[in-house]
């Protein structure tokens, strides 16, 4: 198990948290929360090793094999399943040595330690996960090196669930996948049989997966039991059970403090109220009830509202002559709240950009209001910012007549308070980044919001902060996200992108999963039936003799079918010596030479077996030509 006694970490100088003890037993999933720089990924790097405790102690079972997901990925030119695949190291350690080692006998024990870790299975394994995460079968043998930031980030998640791990640590993993990715994510994790720690701000995702909670504040760690809706019922109440003993005790001093006030001068009552004096003293003072600070902001007031605002009429989306999503029609009155669900890649970012103006119409046509002011964050909103820009200056660039002091306040309800006013964006963690954007966005006062995960890097409070300005925005809303809670709590109904249409989809979140699961098996006999009907059209294009050249074919024929039965006789041959290899009697001592004589006789077979396919496959393709003279 993992066991940390009286720990304690600073980072900079600062404690994070100090005397943390508690146990993390194996097969425990178990989310790690608390605010921003409260200490989760300082934690994390003293999980593995890479951070030293400043006091106190942690440990785990140095025989674990240990996962983590990477941060970052360099632009390898390998592919991205070849990537993936070095997720299990021993693996790839066999593969390798397979490759090279030419002893028989130890050819034997590589190919038996290769059968004992399933290796035979690891390509198609590692095919799955990166169908699950959203890559196609022409993006998995695309080159790391071809792939943006998030989608790298996503090939190290998947590299991180290739390890055949007993500890699993991840950090964000859900920051750069959409909807559909989660769903399989969350199911993955479900399965999962190993001891799983992770950091994440999706409730929903954290309410599916974990088991316990560690949540850091004020310096101290705490173990829940139960996921994290129990969780905050839990903290809630012991939040509010502190606040009357706080309280208690407040009124208990005054009462003391007054007697003491009163008596401490009367000679007749002084050695009572010096008694008060040292209970007072002795008193061990209760801090306030304090949870994490919130933040807290609301969306101005659009200055006009008309109705419709924008409008989208038999309009088809897509890039150059593609067209993606086909006959869109949406009205925006100041009463929309949609919802964009749909399978990864079906087009609802294609759909939001057509909406915004980015994309031109492929067919249709868009009408906007004169009064239509657009509040648009795209996926990567963050990368358009100023990085030599303080939040102070980006946002006095488009307020140039408010007071610094009133764009201060409003700075100050997004988390920019301080120092960090005037600090450049470049220093900022990518959380605040993404709240400077969301704060220049809500000071233009739109009338439509338009968010394509808005949610990407915003911790738990920001989240819940977003959420309850949202519901309180009076405008139209049109949202893409990952983030359920968020969808479920501002969305008045959801609409459907799957299959180059759009439709209303009239079910909750919980009906898109079971639709999304049921998509991706129909998806799948789709994929099985073009293949079917390929083999189909191939069996047509055989050789159909005619008469002139028969007596030309019938040998060739005949030689490539005596080379077919070869093959599988050869075959055969080569499938029972790897079952006898495979008996861990045949490598006792006592067995030495019966061993040897296999090996010989499998690597006879093995070179035999490679020259028969190849003069098979030449004697078929000399069929194949001769018959279409």
């Amino acid at each position: 198990m993992i066991q940390y006694q009286d720990l304690t970490l600073r980072r900079n100088g600062r404690v994070l948290f100090a005397n943390a003890s508690a146990m993390i037993h194996p097969g425990w999933k178990v989310a790690l929360t608390g605010e921003n720089g409260a200490g989760k990924s300082t934690f994390f790097a003293a999980l593995l090793g890479g951070f030293t405790p400043d006091g106190g102690t942690l440990s785990r079972p140095q025989n674990w094999t240990v996962s983590h997901m990477a941060q970052e990925v360099a632009a390898l030119s390998q592919s991205a399943i070849d990537f993936v695949l070095d997720g299990d190291k021993e693996w790839r350690a066999i593969s390798n040595a397979l490759e090279t080692e030419q002893d028989d006998l130890k050819l034997a024990e590589l190919y038996g330690d290769f059968d004992s870790i399933d290796g035979y299975t690891a390509p198609a394994r590692a095919a799955q996960l990166l169908a699950g995460l959203g890559f196609s079968e022409a993006n998995q043998q695309q080159a790391v090196s071809e792939f943006s930031g998030g989608w790298r980030m996503r090939l190290n998640l998947a590299q991180a669930l290739m390890c055949r791990s007993d500890l699993l640590m991840l950090d964000e993993p859900t920051n750069h996948l959409d909807l559909d990715a989660i769903l399989w994510l969350e199911d993955w994790l479900i399965r999962y049989q190993g001891t799983l720690i992770l950091i994440s701000h999706d409730r929903d995702f954290l309410d599916a997966t974990v088991s316990h909670i560690i949540h850091i504040e004020q310096q101290t760690m705490t173990l829940y039991t139960g996921n994290y809706t129990t969780f905050e019922r839990t903290r809630a109440e012991r939040l509010a059970q502190h606040q009357q003993a706080y309280e208690k005790q407040q009124l208990d001093m005054a009462h003391l403090q007054k007697y003491i006030d009163r008596f401490r001068a009367q000679a007749t009552k002084a050695k009572q109220a010096q008694s008060r004096i040292k209970q007072l003293e002795r008193m061990v003072q209760i801090a306030p009830a304090h949870a994490d600070s919130a933040f807290s902001f609301q969306f101005r007031d659009p200055i006009k509202l008309s109705n419709p605002l924008v409008r989208l009429d038999s309009v088809d989306a897509g890039y150059g002559a593609k067209v993606v999503v086909s006959n869109i029609n949406l009205n925006f009155s100041p009463e929309t709240r949609i919802g964009l669900l749909g399978p990864n890649g079906a087009g609802k970012s294609t759909l939001i950009k057509t909406l915004v103006g980015e994309l031109a119409l492929m067919a249709g046509e868009r009408v906007a209001s004169e009064h239509l002011v657009l509040g648009y964050f795209a996926q990567h909103q963050v990368d358009h910012l100023d990085m030599n820009a303080s939040p102070l200056l980006a946002l006095t660039r488009i307020a140039t007549r408010t007071s610094e002091i009133e764009l201060r306040k409003f700075l100050g309800s997004f988390g920019f308070q301080g120092d960090r006013v005037i600090t450049p964006a470049e220093n900022f963690s990518g959380g605040e980044k993404a709240r400077l954007a969301l704060a220049l966005i809500v000071w233009q006062r739109p009338n439509v919001l338009v968010l394509d995960e808005p949610t990407n890097h915003l911790d738990l409070e920001m989240r819940h902060a977003l959420s309850m300005a949202l519901q309180a925005f009076n405008g139209a809303l049109i949202v893409v996200s990952h983030d359920r809670q968020l969808l479920g709590s501002c969305c008045d109904e959801f609409l459907l992108v799957a299959d180059g249409k759009m439709d209303i989809f009239g079910g909750s979140l919980v009906d898109y999963a079971s639709w999304l699961k049921e998509w991706r098996a129909k998806q799948a006999l789709k994929v099985e039936s073009t293949a079917t009907r390929e083999e189909k059209r191939q069996e047509r294009q055989e050789v159909k003799p005619s008469g002139d050249n028969l007596h030309i074919l019938r040998p060739l024929k005949q030689q490539a079918e005596k080379l077919e039965a070869k093959f599988q006789r050869l075959n055969e041959q080569q499938l029972a010596l790897a079952t006898k290899l495979e008996d861990s009697t045949i490598y006792q001592d006592s067995n030495k030479d019966k061993l040897k004589k296999l090996l010989v006789e499998k690597a006879k077979i093995d070179s035999e077996l490679a020259d028969v396919e190849v003069a098979y496959l030449q004697a078929l393709e000399a069929y194949e030509i001769a018959g279409k003279k």
